[in-house]
């Protein structure tokens, strides 16, 4: 069965850290790219980060860029985000997605980030 699941959510002070990893499976899914979205409450579903399974480019929303990075270990099928200088504004549900060379999108449940203040 082809499934993505986040890990590494918490609670983290305003200007803290937090390392997420999202492990894609199965190990043989070929994949083009992956991705991390966040909702938060009573918002909209916006796109955070994105990064190419086999060039390594990638490409950030314009709140998040030189905040967070997007890395991935190909051996693994696994992307993380490192999220540096989080505020409260930050707190929300981060779903990881896989996008297969064929085949539909992968997403995942999600894993909570709650900033406080």
């Amino acid at each position: 069965q082809e499934q993505v699941v986040e890990s590494g959510g918490g609670l983290v002070e305003a200007g803290g850290s937090l390392r997420l990893s999202c492990v894609a499976s199965p190990r043989s899914l070929s994949i083009a790219d992956m991705a991390w979205s966040r909702q938060a409450p009573g918002k909209e579903r916006e796109f955070v980060a994105r990064i190419n399974w086999i060039s390594g480019s990638t490409n950030y929303a314009d709140d998040v860029n030189g905040r967070f990075t997007i890395s991935k270990d190909n051996a693994k099928n696994t992307v993380f985000l490192d999220m540096k200088s989080l505020t409260p504004e930050d707190k929300a549900i981060y779903c990881c997605n896989a996008a297969p060379i064929f085949g539909r999108e992968i997403w995942g449940r999600g894993t909570q980030v709650t900033v406080s203040s």
